[in-house]
């Protein structure tokens, strides 16, 4: 299969993994239409891929000028104004399955009947939220991870009603990225997500529990098992609000191993968020 990336795309949501998903496709030679609420919002998403892009020319990483990658991204303030003969359209707003659906619904209306539409979530259904649409054979989750524009990985889930062609569609444009894919079938917190939560939720119980603190514990990931990040730094980078949102689905649906321990809870309950609120496991100053 050749690699390739999509002609017109749109990414609806602009926060770090909808900025990250529009920078990656921009670079790649992609039109890239990114839907944001507001005028104000779209200057701050705008700013920060501009940001993004001269740090990484800064580190030779680009094919072509920052100025020409963020010429062929623009911003709308509703999803009516997606490209009709966009590609791909890709859903990246929070995890929030009732306001997934009806972006994405929304997006079926005004895009044409080959465009592929995509949803970023981390762990719901793409099953319950293709539900939502008239055209279901055309849907599939396209989970990237962050930092988007230098993470490897794509996972695609694909629920039963996908159709072939489409997946076809997506692997190439994954190809295109210059990032390897994953596939895997759909259910709770697929591969990523399903096996991720599981180790940063002990993580967190060893800390509740007094086993070790969380420097020691991410070392011992890190140093011993060569994992690229600790359980923990990963946590706060994620944001404690959202594993624990991620936790909370994967306890309903998958049962008791996945309940959120108590610290978890009290963190979040704190504002102790990670990363994006200063500090979580650790303290952040950037």
């Amino acid at each position: 299969m050749s690699a390739a990336v999509p002609r017109r795309a749109g990414v609806i949501g602009g926060g770090r993994m909808g900025a990250g998903i529009a920078q990656s496709f921009a670079t790649a030679g992609a039109a890239v239409t990114v839907v944001e609420q507001d005028e104000a919002a779209a200057a701050k998403v705008r700013e920060r891929i501009a940001g993004s892009l001269e740090r990484a020319a800064g580190r030779g990483l680009l094919p072509a000028a920052p100025e020409e990658i963020l010429g062929r991204l623009a911003f709308v303030g509703d999803v009516a104004g997606l490209p009709a003969d966009a590609d791909l359209v890709v859903e990246a707003v929070p995890e929030n399955a009732g306001l997934k659906a009806k972006l994405l619904a929304a997006a079926e209306r005004v895009v044409g009947a080959d465009t592929v539409l995509a949803t970023n979530t981390s762990s719901l259904s793409i099953t319950e939220l293709s539900a939502s649409l008239a055209r279901p054979d055309r849907f599939l989750g396209m989970h990237f991870f962050n930092p988007v524009p230098a993470s490897a990985l794509v996972e695609l889930v694909v629920p039963e009603a996908t159709g072939r062609a489409v997946v076809d569609r997506a692997l190439a444009w994954t190809a295109g990225l210059g990032k390897k894919d994953v596939v895997v079938k759909d259910s709770p917190g697929f591969a990523s997500s399903r096996l991720g939560v599981a180790l940063g939720l002990e993580a967190i119980r060893m800390v509740e529990e007094g086993v070790a603190a969380p420097e020691a514990i991410d070392d011992a990931m890190t140093l011993g098992y060569k994992h690229p990040m600790g359980p923990l730094r990963l946590t706060d980078l994620v944001g404690l609000d959202v594993r624990l949102a991620i936790a909370e689905y994967l306890h309903r649906t998958l049962g008791e191993r996945f309940a959120p321990p108590a610290l978890l809870r009290e963190k979040v309950a704190r504002g102790e968020l990670g990363r994006s609120s200063g500090r979580g496991f650790y303290t952040w100053d950037d």
